[in-house]
């Protein structure tokens, strides 16, 4: 199968396994990268040795790139898919897949109108921690799903990440930044979201920053730190979702699912493997379940490849622009309900992505 070149724009925090990992597979191969900022893209050429450095306008005009990997700060997502999709190529974004609805709309417009396709993050649904839990719901070991509890919460991400002002601008708190992980790992266990309510707060007014290199700068909090959120998906489960930088620390697992015959313990979204626990009524104990054979390590980039494939082959790609808008659309509901004091029905739906195979190398998705 002929290789499909990708180019990443944005050399910042997150693309280094996203450079590592996308040469594992055999469909990708990595041509190029850029940054704003030309000294950071250099070094990341040479440290996973890329073979072009490039300026944005030149990654955007290189006719050999398929498929623009876009890995930009969540306010720069929208602008740069859409020049991505204008210059005739595909783009898979970073999550979230943009920060207004009405850009993530054009996205996906654009795209259909120009026979592209769109993908975003993340793809941690496809490891094999959740892949073994959407294949225990499929095989129906816990019967009909009921119910669903989802807990991310931690105190925010000053104290380590080199540049954290812009999680506490709009797009970013603890939803916007780490909910997708969770609202996709439930969408591709519990299929789409009906409705929304929910509470949302900023606990505190402004954040100092204790890493390095900005220890000591005072940043003010412009979007809620605190939100709780019930969902109602389609299905007729119900889950209780709660995102938090509020937080010092606690107990509450990552995700369980709960079935009319047994409950399911669903390792961290964020990771792509994990320890997976099924109770069952029959046996009245946690046991814990063999992952299934696919990718369990760090594995940013099997969207990218899956993708690729997809473009190959003609078939739908797992990690797909109409469910990550679907993920944008809940988590805009979540705001719009606290602010309104009422659910809110989601316009948008999604299909739940095709399990993974699990029968084939690691580096391959297709026969």
């Amino acid at each position: 199968m002929k290789k499909v070149k990708i180019g990443i724009i944005g050399c910042g925090n997150i693309s280094g396994i996203y450079m590592q990992q996308s040469q594992t597979f055999d469909i990708l191969e990595l041509y190029a990268c850029a940054d704003i900022v030309p000294e950071r893209a250099r070094a990341q050429a040479e440290k996973y040795h890329i073979p072009c450095v490039m300026s944005v306008e030149e990654l955007l005009a290189d006719p050999q790139i398929e498929i623009v990997v876009n890995l930009t700060i969540p306010n720069a997502h929208a602008s740069v898919a859409l020049a991505a999709l204008q210059a005739g190529k595909s783009v898979y974004n970073e999550k979230p897949l943009a920060i207004s609805r009405e850009d993530g709309q054009k996205m996906l417009r654009l795209a259909a109108e120009k026979g592209l396709r769109i993908g975003c993050a993340p793809d941690t649904f496809m490891g094999a921690g959740i892949q073994t839990c959407v294949k225990l719901i499929n095989d129906g070991v816990i019967g009909r799903p009921v119910a669903a509890t989802a807990f991310m919460m931690c105190h925010g991400h000053e104290s380590w990440h080199p540049d954290p002002e812009f999680y506490y601008k709009v797009g970013g708190g603890p939803l916007f930044d780490m909910g997708p992980y969770y609202l996709t790992a439930l969408i591709s266990m519990l299929g789409p979201v009906a409705r929304v309510s929910g509470s949302a707060q900023a606990s505190f007014s402004t954040r100092t920053i204790t890493s390095q290199p900005k220890h000591g700068t005072v940043i003010s909090v412009d979007t809620p730190t605190h939100l709780s959120a019930t969902l109602d998906f389609a299905s007729g489960a119900v889950a209780t979702m709660v995102t938090s930088f509020d937080v010092w620390a606690h107990h509450l697992p990552c995700i369980e699912v709960h079935g009319t015959t047994g409950s399911l313990s669903v390792p961290d979204p964020n990771g792509f493997g994990g320890k997976v626990q099924l109770w069952t009524s029959e046996n009245r104990r946690w046991d814990e379940v063999p992952l299934v054979p696919i990718r369990a390590e760090n594995s940013r980039s099997i969207g990218v490849a899956d993708m690729a494939h997809a473009i190959r082959s003609g078939r739908p790609h797992r990690a797909n622009g109409e469910m990550a808008y679907h993920v944008l659309d809940i988590m805009h509901a979540v705001h719009d309900a606290s602010k309104s004091g009422r659910y809110v029905t989601l316009e948008s739906t999604c299909r739940r992505p095709a399990p993974m195979p699990v029968d084939l190398p690691a580096n391959l998705l297709d026969d």
